[in-house]
């Protein structure tokens, strides 16, 4: 798309000649926002993903899991194991809930299963969002809010839902942050990622966190899945799906899993299964190897509250391609007058810009760019012209673009590691990519772009075979999929 300078509003004073045979104002402002043009230009080159960048990225990708599954710190991906090793077959039956703590907000839900003739009967949930000061607090007080709403949905279950008679009610617990798996229901946190800072949890059972929150709240209940919100995606997908074989979460994080052979694990150690797989949470996130960075990603990092960590996550999923955006828009601002003569304040407020905003206006087909001037006014302060909300468009286009063709290249590193350690039964057959997140499901254009590099990098005919699939909120269905996986009542199914 061909760069065009943007404008600066000069307000209703615009005369053919200034007093006293003094410049034109209008020719001093022009030649100040032509300083648009380089910033946008520089943009451009620097977030470019053409052919080879997409190919290095994916041959790094599957370097990294590799390095990763041989000992633990091996590379910047944790590699964590999920101990799970035996997938829902569909003969799961009875009442089971889940517990999905992804982001900003968290889910609980339950479900009835009928076996393998019935499959899920039926299904409730709710929603609840964390106030953003808990995000900051401590763990117990976090943990409290959490088992004080799952108490509340518990109570609210009605007599469709049936919990066999001596049975105690047991949870998944979706848990979408890194944790240190020790066995199918106890893990380790690692760190908090996607803004929240607890303090108090991290080197803890996160399990039992919920436990006494649980035992707190008076409520009896057993978790017997903890696991990764990919995982419980994964898990989802194939109760309908044998051919699912990944999982990818993008939304206000990302991360995926896969199903990986227990002999390619070196630090697996003693571990067995008849099935002599594993799915593996690969925390993706902490990629890093070649990405095309500009400054403003660079600024952004140094500016967050875990600088140098989660790199890729920085820069293909939600909760940051608006503030990237925000950060290009006010340096054009300031060194080029995109929106006129002064800097509205707001659009110094970081984070202020969000994704759905940048899909918002993208989805923008009038002549005019009406909604794209709304939300530049309401959501920034600012009041632009036709020229400048095509400046914002072309920004938010390159980041997206980015992002998703990033996204879709780490896909591609997943599969070539499968490929390689299966001995050519991934792209010779159907596999299937569940994915979930807002993000993806929300925002057209990401998703084109990560599906054309997909394409690009495998060539049209393996990337045929290669079915990316929309698996909406299949991370709470899979983690009650995984508690019944795993019930100590599994025998009596």
């Amino acid at each position: 798309m061909a760069v065009a300078a943007a404008s600066a509003t000069v307000g209703p004073f615009s005369p053919s000649r200034s007093p006293r045979g003094m410049p034109r104002p209008r020719m001093a402002v022009r030649s100040t926002t032509l300083s648009v043009v380089p910033i946008l230009t520089n943009l451009q080159k620097n977030c470019a993903t053409p052919l080879p960048v997409l190919h290095h990225v994916a041959d790094a990708m599957a370097a990294d899991m590799r390095a990763g599954l041989a000992v633990d710190g091996g590379s910047n991906l944790k590699m964590i194991l999920s101990f799970v090793n035996s997938l829902p077959t569909g003969n799961e039956k009875g009442l089971f809930y889940a517990l999905d703590l992804g982001g900003t907000n968290f889910r609980v839900l339950r479900v009835q299963l009928g076996g393998k003739d019935k499959r899920v009967i039926d299904t409730e949930f709710e929603q609840v969002s964390i106030p953003p000061e808990l995000m900051f607090g401590t763990s117990d007080e976090l943990f409290d809010f959490i088992a004080s709403g799952l108490a509340r949905f518990v109570q609210k279950e009605s007599g469709k839902f049936c919990l066999p008679p001596g049975m105690k009610r047991e949870v998944g617990f979706t848990f979408s942050f890194p944790v240190k798996q020790t066995s199918i229901d106890s893990g380790i946190l690692i760190k908090w990622t996607k803004g929240f800072a607890v303090s108090g949890t991290a080197g803890k059972n996160v399990v039992a966190c919920l436990n006494e929150a649980m035992g707190r709240q008076g409520l009896d209940m057993r978790v017997s899945a903890l696991v990764n919100d990919t995982v419980g995606t994964l898990a989802g997908a194939r109760y309908w799906d044998d051919d699912a074989m990944v999982a990818v979460i993008l939304g206000t994080g990302t991360n995926a899993c896969y199903v990986e052979q227990m002999d390619a694990i070196p630090k697996l150690r003693g571990e067995n299964s008849a099935s002599r797989r594993m799915i593996i949470n690969t925390e993706w996130g902490a990629f890093s190897n070649g990405l095309p960075l500009t400054e403003f990603d660079k600024d952004m990092d140094a500016a967050s509250i875990n600088p140098g960590e989660q790199i890729f996550e920085k820069t293909i999923s939600g909760m940051y391609l608006g503030e990237i955006v925000r950060r290009v828009l006010l340096k054009m601002a300031e060194a080029g007058a995109l929106f006129g003569e002064s800097v509205p304040e707001k659009l110094s407020a970081p984070f202020v810009l969000r994704t759905p905003d940048l899909c918002a206006m993208q989805q923008d087909t009038s002549d005019n760019l009406e909604a794209v001037g709304s939300i530049l006014c309401d959501v920034v302060g600012v009041n632009s012209n036709l020229t400048a909300r095509k400046v914002v468009l072309q920004v938010c286009d390159t980041i997206v673009k980015r992002g998703g063709r990033l996204a879709g290249a780490g896909i591609v590193g997943i599969l070539q590691k499968m490929e390689q350690e299966s001995k050519g039964l991934i792209f010779g057959r159907r596999t299937v990519v569940a994915m979930d997140g807002g993000l993806y499901e929300h925002y057209p254009q990401y998703r084109r772009y990560l599906q054309d590099a997909v394409t690009e990098l495998l060539g049209f005919e393996i990337s045929k075979n290669v079915i990316i699939e929309h698996s909406k909120d299949g991370s709470g269905i899979g983690a009650a999929l995984l508690a019944a996986a795993n019930s100590k009542y599994a025998h009596e199914f």
